[in-house]
């Protein structure tokens, strides 16, 4: 090891602090305008003219480069360049479609003209955003091999899924509720959200500086060379992944079970407030009930299932957890408040459930060397759902309909992906039955 560098746990610590905001901004950037989507409603009231279709169709924007084969052909860069080199380049993207989005809301253009240029912005800033994720996971992965690293990543996507829940605490702030709201007053969490970028921006190319010494202390002089030739990423990887069932049914339940969490997290505020006769300041604290619940019960139910395994059983016991969620916000008696936190603590601890269980089920069914184009396809068959499920609620509430018959409207999709991933889980238990060998019911540890 080189003098002049050596791998301290200080240091590691160091290199995940550098690492975990720029996940914290984008998880902030994404849900910038989630407790405050109800002011979409009533674009006359809005300088910025959007409604709540032109919202949603924003809001889908995040998924579009993602899913047209932006995840895996950028998830083979990262094999064949390195983090590096691929990572700076996506975080780039990602701040530079943050700045694009920020200049479309202040630019004073036309509501189309404006909306066109966010969505570019979102697109761009959502490919950077995921790509950035996969390089942040990787290298948390190399720093901390051989030490906690099942403690840094679950420490990484705690502090992400803190920029979620200080979205959904700070935008309403940020966004006071008033007749009539400028651009000025609008792009209010879009000017933190980009500073915040810009702040993770600066920090990743400190952790670039300290990697780069790493690998030249640990006789690493090629980023490039780290990949085995056997490694890299194929096509035949893909073709024999999607001919995998087991895949193919965790990668559903994983687009209709998150569709029912992230695409509603988008319009929660406009669904709570005339389901449950909500203020906007209680709504808020309402919807960041998700993010903090999965902070605390994540890695518990994580601990559980290495314990005692049953993986799919805890699957379909999430997604059916969920299902109840949407059932209360939907039919509860309207006007009762409790019912609204009753049925977001049941959507939050779903939430924790379900991944608990289904991420580290990937590894028992998809050879090591293929796991990196294994996340990158779920990923990408994700963020299909993404990309569409916005536009149709979106459109749902710019409908003429009375707010509460939308906010029921749009509770109907969220019910019907609930049942299919209800579905697909009960599937996937049927199949592990039948092939006990995978290990997919068994616990990690004894």
């Amino acid at each position: 090891m080189n003098k002049d560098f050596k791998l301290t746990k200080a240091a590691c610590w160091a290199a995940l602090a550098c690492l975990v905001v720029p996940m914290f901004a984008s998880y902030f950037f994404d849900d910038m305008f989630s407790t405050v989507s109800q002011i979409f409603r009533n674009p006359e009231a809005l300088e910025l003219g959007w409604d709540s279709a032109d919202y949603g169709f924003y809001a889908g924007g995040y998924s579009f480069l993602c899913v047209w084969g932006g995840l895996i052909v950028c998830g083979m860069l990262l094999d064949i360049f390195g983090v590096r080199l691929v990572g700076s380049i996506f975080v780039g993207l990602m701040v530079g479609g943050a700045v694009m989005v920020y200049t479309a809301i202040t630019s004073g253009l036309s509501p189309k003209t404006s909306l066109t240029v966010a969505y570019i912005g979102c697109m761009l800033f959502g490919l950077g955003s995921e790509i950035a994720g996969v390089a942040v996971t990787r290298s948390i992965a190399k720093w901390f091999k051989g030490r906690n690293v099942a403690l840094a990543m679950g420490l990484q996507l705690a502090i992400a899924r803190l920029g979620t829940a200080a979205a959904f605490i700070f935008s309403p702030v940020l966004i006071a509720q008033k007749e009539y709201y400028s651009l000025a007053d609008t792009s209010r969490p879009a000017l933190v959200g980009m500073s915040l970028l810009l702040l993770g921006g600066v920090l990743w190319a400190i952790f670039v500086a300290m990697d780069a010494r790493f690998d030249k202390a640990s006789g690493v002089v090629s980023q490039r060379g780290e990949v085995k030739e056997n490694d890299k990423f194929s096509f035949s990887d893909i073709l024999r992944l999607l001919s995998n069932p087991r895949f193919l049914m965790i990668s559903l339940l994983c687009v209709f079970f998150y569709c029912c969490i992230i695409s509603f997290k988008k319009f929660g505020t406009a669904i709570v407030i005339p389901r449950f006769a909500m203020e906007a300041s209680s709504a808020k604290w309402v919807i960041t009930m998700i993010p903090f619940f999965t902070v605390v019960f994540t890695p518990l139910f994580g601990a559980l299932v290495d314990k005692v395994g049953k993986a799919t059983r805890w699957m379909i016991a999430g997604s059916c957890l969920v299902l109840a969620a949407h059932l209360v916000i939907a039919f509860a008696p309207q006007g009762v408040a409790f019912w609204g936190y009753f049925g977001i603590a049941l959507l939050g601890v779903g939430y924790s459930l379900v991944p608990s269980a289904m991420w580290p089920s990937v590894p028992r069914i998809v050879p090591e060397k293929n796991l990196g184009t294994a996340y990158s396809l779920i990923y990408w068959i994700q963020n299909m759902g993404m990309l569409v499920v916005p536009i149709f609620v979106g459109r749902i509430f710019a409908s003429s309909m009375e707010e509460t018959a939308a906010a029921v409207s749009a509770e109907y999709i969220f019910i019907g992906l609930g049942l299919v991933a209800i579905l697909v889980a009960a599937l996937l238990q049927l199949s592990s039955r039948k092939h006990p060998e995978l290990g997919l019911d068994a616990p990690s540890r004894k």
